[in-house]
């Protein structure tokens, strides 16, 4: 676990945040503004705009911006230091991460942007004509939100105090303020234009930054994800975990992680919204192939980048005794130490630290989107004030950007947990109770409300009791292991899916069974879903329904 950060200590590790650096300040401080620009440009005045940003957002944009969501700092510099120090273990970030988009382009893309709301409680109220099951949705949101943004919180810290040479908290507080600021002003449009940019600054800093490691230490040339071989060999012979399957945890681990990734995937509502922002169902599914294209180019990397920087810490920081013992900072950092251990201008180091910001600020972007969403639109308007303006509803969301914000930002002073776990948790609650409702949801028009409900909290109390478990309780008590051993064995914090989903999705069909079937017009909607018939842009299910699509038998 982290302990409160202090900057005094943070000094004494391998990485250099001694000092200001000019250049790097300079590219950091011109991303923020531009950030701001386009923000300031881009910004909303309707809540279609604020929330899925008019529909307007073509197939490769869209991609980018997907991409861009998914880099987060956990990506751009925890999945390598995952690797670094689990080896085998650590490619489950990769396998799942990255899996779950098929299941997201086969079985919901196109079938979410049919049904045409706005968010994902929307769909989840709607689909199970209950505002109970919208404000479950809606608090499952929020605290998934709330989690994925405390690690993005923590590598903003980390960068800032690499590049300016301040404390760790001063550089959580003024990167998150940036951020609120963008997010409150521009909404989905705004934010969705600046993802676009985002995503190329981290791309082009991220690989940058490897083939400099690469050719100036006589490693690679043209292809470092080819070429590593001979320095996976030497990082293996130094650390046997680095490529020996299962060495640092079982085979049970693995799996219930990798699948736990894949489920939350689909579960994600700050992902499932990109969906929502195109016009039609055929960009919908281009959009996750787009996106899964910019998401593996940087994937790609990872594992080369953890064999490049296990090895230089063990020539430069350790001494010859091994890498897997870096502290949990040094290993959070570990894209950026690498090009400062391979001695890199101070520039380029710079430059890669900037991208990991861009990733940190773009993931949280989408997370502040889907959290105002889930305030203003599904609780505020649909559960608490019906007849709510436009005006109203703009200013619940904005001041929901700024509460969580200001919330993260305080919790990523001490986080729990590496940026790379804390990641994992919120995937482990989107795949445990929003993957089954879904998937049922989509595919099974007999899922009834009763079903959905018992699901979703059943769902909750198997995800957020894992994660008080195993992970809140020995933060805040002192105590060194879980408040039940035997449960986070079987159930951890990290990777609950592989149980919870098998046991949500059960609740949901035996319920669904013994319970009443849903209303005609809600299977209507589930069929207008997988309709062959093009949509236009501002059509949904629903309107579909309306205006006499497929009939639905009696």
């Amino acid at each position: 676990m982290i302990e409160a950060i202090d900057p005094i200590v943070m000094q004494e590790t391998a990485l250099d945040v001694g000092e200001f650096k000019l250049i790097p300040a300079l590219t950091v401080v011109a991303m923020l503004v531009l950030f701001l620009g386009v923000g300031y440009f881009f910004r909303v005045a309707a809540v279609d705009e604020l929330w899925v940003a008019g529909r307007s957002i073509g197939s490769i944009e869209n991609g980018m911006a997907i991409g861009a969501n998914w880099m987060s700092a956990a990506s751009y510099l925890g999945v390598a230091s995952l690797v670094a120090l689990s080896g085998y273990f650590g490619l489950a970030y990769v396998v799942g991460w990255t899996t779950g988009y098929f299941i997201l382009l086969i079985f919901l893309a196109a079938q979410f942007r049919r049904f045409g709301k706005y968010t994902a409680p929307d769909f989840v109220g709607d689909r199970f004509y209950s505002d109970w099951a919208r404000g479950i949705a809606a608090f499952t949101t929020l605290a998934i939100a709330f989690t994925y943004a405390i690690g993005q919180a923590s590598g903003m810290g980390l960068m800032a105090q690499y590049i300016f040479g301040i404390s760790y908290e001063a550089g959580v507080i003024g990167l998150m303020a940036v951020t609120i600021a963008y997010v409150a002003l521009s909404g989905m449009l705004g934010t969705t234009k600046n993802m676009a940019i985002q995503y190329t600054i981290l791309i082009i800093a991220f690989t940058l930054g490897l083939y400099a490691v690469g050719w100036t230490e006589g490693w690679s040339t043209a292809l470092p994800y080819l070429e590593a071989g001979p320095q996976v060999a030497e990082a293996a012979s130094i650390e046997a975990q680095f490529v020996e399957p299962f060495a640092a945890a079982g085979y049970y681990g693995w799996i219930a992680l990798a699948f736990s990734l894949i489920v939350g995937t689909c579960g994600l509502p700050h992902v499932l919204v990109r969906f929502y922002t195109v016009d039609n169902e055929r960009t919908a599914r281009w959009s996750t192939v787009w996106g899964l294209f910019f998401i593996c180019i940087l994937y790609w990397g990872t594992a080369t980048y953890a064999a490049f920087g296990g090895l230089l810490y063990d020539r430069e920081v350790s001494g010859g005794d091994g890498f897997a013992q870096m502290l949990g900072i040094e290993a959070d950092a570990l894209v950026v130490l690498t090009a400062q251990l391979a001695d890199l201008p101070t520039w380029l180091v710079g430059l890669v630290a900037a991208g990991a910001v861009a990733a940190a600020l773009a993931t949280t972007a989408g997370l502040f989107i889907t959290a105002s969403s889930a305030a203003a639109h599904d609780i505020y308007t649909n559960l608490y004030k019906d007849d709510a303006t436009q005006r109203e509803q703009m200013l619940v969301g904005r001041l929901t950007i700024i509460g969580i914000g200001i919330l993260v930002a305080l919790i990523g002073l001490n986080p729990p947990a590496l940026i790379g776990e804390l990641v994992a948790m919120s995937f482990a609650i989107a795949g445990t109770v929003f993957f089954p409702v879904f998937f049922l949801g989509l595919w099974w028009e007999n899922t009834t409300r009763e079903g959905a409900l018992a699901g979703m909290l059943t769902g909750i109390a198997l995800s957020f009791g894992a994660i008080v478990n195993d992970t809140v309780v020995p933060m805040y008590t002192g105590v060194d292991e879980a408040a039940i051993p035997a449960v986070a064995t079987w159930l951890p914090g990290t990777s609950s899916a592989l149980v919870g989903v098998p046991v949500v999705f059960t609740v949901i069909i035996v319920v669904s069974l013994v319970t009443d079937e849903p209303p005609q017009h809600v299977k209507r909607l589930v069929r207008q879903c997988h309709s062959p018939e093009p949509m236009s842009q501002m059509e949904s299910a629903e309107d579909a329904a309306a205006d006499g699509g497929t009939p639905a038998d009696d």
